[in-house]
């Protein structure tokens, strides 16, 4: 292990031995110099959003047990206990209950034992009557006007998904103090790559026009594509080139955007598309099935 990763653990976790130190030393040493000193000395991303995005991608795929570890190290450099709460609140529109409720409960246990009082102090800003319209607005705000009464559009027999995401996963969540729309944004990204299969939903939120420039660290795990993922330059605001690769073409139909992305662990601009463009990156079966346009889920 490198003296830096050695002095980097012991600021996160003071103390603490890596579960695997005594069974599997080799790679210990070589994980950690990699994690705690490779990793972390590229790009200029802060410590404590680097934490909140990892805390959603342990979300995302399912790593309790990692989060149980990585959750101290993030209270331990800055992430407050509210913060976290939002992190693992929002993912219960994305996992489902189900998923999320041994997060909920590691956390409450973290937070208890760190003599935190719970509950933790509300951040409601809607009510059961206004959480539909604030919702939509929320979507409006970071997608763009055309998103304005996307929970009326779409197919009768589907359009309730299209309510609920404007009055429960924006209405409810987003709507939330403690994290701003770039942080809940970063979390949902990574809440989608993490647990794979959400290229559409992934794509959306990829093109989000309002929060900017997302800060995505590296090493989430993408679901796998057939082709290589795309190289993202900078340049000025935005993405400087989109290669060729990014677009396939399926049954001769228009053109998708892959959602495989390298990622960096700096900050970096993710690519900002017009909803025109956002509709032809989503595949025809959940263009046809469920929604008007891709749907910011």
């Amino acid at each position: 292990m490198s003296e830096f990763s050695h002095q980097y653990r012991e600021k996160l976790l003071p103390g603490q031995r890596h579960a695997f130190a005594d069974t599997d030393p080799e790679f210990v040493q070589i994980f950690e110099s990699f994690a705690f000193d490779e990793v972390v000395n590229q790009g200029d991303l802060d410590e404590r959003t680097r934490f909140m995005a990892i805390l959603a991608a342990l979300l995302g795929c399912q790593g309790v047990d990692e989060f149980k570890v990585m959750l101290p190290a993030a209270l331990n450099v800055g992430v407050t206990p509210v913060e976290v709460k939002e992190i693992v609140y929002q993912s219960a529109a994305y996992l489902g209950i189900g998923r999320v409720f041994p997060f909920l409960k590691a956390v409450n246990e973290e937070l208890t034992a760190r003599g935190v009082s719970l509950p933790l102090e509300g951040q409601a800003t809607t009510t059961p009557k206004t959480r539909l319209e604030a919702g939509n607005q929320v979507q409006v705000d970071i997608f763009g006007e055309a998103m304005r009464g996307f929970q009326n559009s779409g197919p009768q027999e589907s359009r309730h998904i299209n309510k609920w995401l404007a009055d429960n996963c924006f209405g409810d969540y987003y709507t939330r103090k403690g994290l701003d729309d770039k942080q809940r944004e970063m979390i949902t990204f990574c809440f989608l790559a993490a647990q794979g299969g959400c290229e559409p939903q992934l794509t959306s939120h990829a093109t989000a026009t309002d929060p900017g420039p997302l800060p995505v660290p590296a090493l989430y795990r993408l679901p796998p594509e057939p082709q290589r993922p795309a190289v993202r330059q900078r340049g000025g605001d935005g993405v400087r080139s989109r290669p060729p690769s990014l677009y396939t073409r399926k049954n001769g139909g228009a053109p998708r955007r892959s959602a495989a992305f390298t990622f960096v662990s700096g900050y970096r601009a993710l690519p900002r598309l017009g909803t025109e463009n956002r509709l032809a990156s989503t595949p025809s079966w959940m263009r046809s099935r469920c929604f008007r346009s891709t749907p910011p889920a």
